[in-house]
């Protein structure tokens, strides 16, 4: 589904050089639980950005589904981030004037659904997730795990193929935290293709993939 081949990422020049990432070289199947794991600064969420076309290469290549993305024109891959992909970040990035509903609607109204359809989905996602009693409360007013939840079901909207999740345990606890890996285990087992960053080795339980990273190099693929 996604391959990188040779991918370097490099900051700066010169004594400012910083090598993010460098040779990476790995494959994604689709429907697997791919999780990128390794201590804080070694590259972990520039590879998931540059695999969810968030970022591109210094170096090197990365397809998905045998085409070049750096083929693809910024139209296909706005497209690609907003039809084939869905993301849920470390710090929730939900809006703070939306409610959970209206945040959850964004994604459908950015890709331009009706607003029947698009409020009806909402609900039925936050319903999903356990928020049906929250669907007018702001972000304010939620926990850190409801919060996450909300971002599960936003990232749910527009029926992604992929979920790619950079730390979404990172600022909850323990509770939430096993709370949102079953919700995304349990979409993995649905068929939706699941791409995390973490740095919490306990959580390599729920993936298929564990791609070990050091100082910008992959050090170990294990595939279960």
């Amino acid at each position: 589904m996604i391959r990188a081949e040779n991918v370097w990422k490099i900051y700066g020049r010169g004594e400012a050089k910083t090598i993010a990432l460098k040779n990476i070289n790995l494959e994604i199947e689709e429907g697997e639980f791919v999780m990128i794991r390794g201590p804080s600064g070694c590259g972990k969420s520039t590879l998931l950005n540059i695999l969810a076309l968030l970022d591109v290469p210094t170096k090197g290549e990365v397809y998905y589904k045998g085409r070049k993305t750096s083929l693809m024109s910024e139209n296909k891959k706005a497209i690609f981030r907003r039809k084939i992909s869905g993301f849920i970040f470390q710090q929730f990035h939900l809006i703070k004037t939306l409610t959970a509903l209206e945040n959850v609607e964004l994604p459908m109204i950015l890709d331009e659904k009706d607003k029947y359809y698009r409020r009806k989905r909402a609900k039925k996602l936050l319903e999903m997730v356990g928020l049906e009693n929250r669907l007018n409360h702001y972000p304010h007013q939620l926990s850190g795990g409801q919060q996450q939840r909300v971002a599960i079901a936003r990232a749910l909207a527009n029926n992604p193929k992929i979920i790619f999740a950079d730390e979404p345990t990172g600022n909850l606890d323990s509770k939430s935290g096993i709370t949102v890996m079953e919700m995304l285990k349990e979409l993995n087992e649905k068929g939706i293709t699941i791409i995390m960053v973490t740095h919490e080795q306990e959580l390599e339980r729920y993936a298929s993939k564990i791609i070990k990273l050091r100082d910008g190099e992959i050090i170990e693929i294990v595939k279960k």
